[in-house]
């Protein structure tokens, strides 16, 4: 296949690429290099893609290759925290409190998705943050639906029992 496909097909899902693999391993340095290496293996790999969801099948491609890092680094027990930037630019729009209080929601609900095991992480990330459907999730991460909308479930409700306290501290600070 020439590389022009390549590029026409896979690299328009990079930074979505990177994002997930950032959530996955919780470390910018490894998303990076998660995603080097799923990016070679999409590029041999290229002639299997069947279907136009080239999105879903590089996350997949960075799923399998994380898993098969962690495997082989199984000594490797805690992952560095992402850092408190945002990848959103910021609203400019918000007068400096609303802005600080929007800043520090992100922060409450990063700390929350990290409290989160990696298979509730993972389908909440792709259905919340990189707007995957049931299906695509599935495939992706090679479970049922059902599990999916399963696992779903559970890592919302987990989130809201995380983020309830932290609301109710929130409305009874003068």
């Amino acid at each position: 296949m020439p590389p022009h496909v390549f590029e026409e097909v896979v690299l328009p899902h990079l930074e979505a690429a990177y994002n997930y693999a950032r959530w996955l391993t919780r470390n910018e340095a490894e998303a990076e290099d998660v995603v080097q290496d799923a990016c070679v293996r999409a590029m041999r790999f290229l002639p299997s893609l069947r279907d136009s969801n080239a999105r879903a099948w590089l996350f997949a491609i960075v799923r399998n290759t994380w898993y098969s890092r962690m495997s082989r680094q199984a000594g490797l027990t805690e992952l560095m925290p992402l850092s408190g930037e945002s990848d959103d630019p910021a609203d400019h729009a918000l007068d400096p409190e609303a802005l600080l209080l929007q800043q520090h929601a992100v922060l409450r609900v990063r700390e929350a998705l990290d409290q989160l095991p990696v298979d509730f992480r993972e389908v909440i990330v792709l259905r919340e943050i990189e707007g995957l459907s049931y299906k695509e999730i599935a495939a992706v991460v090679q479970i049922p639906i059902g599990t999916v909308m399963s696992r779903l479930a559970r890592a919302r409700e987990r989130l809201s029992a995380v983020l309830k306290p932290s609301a109710l501290r929130m409305e009874n600070v003068p």
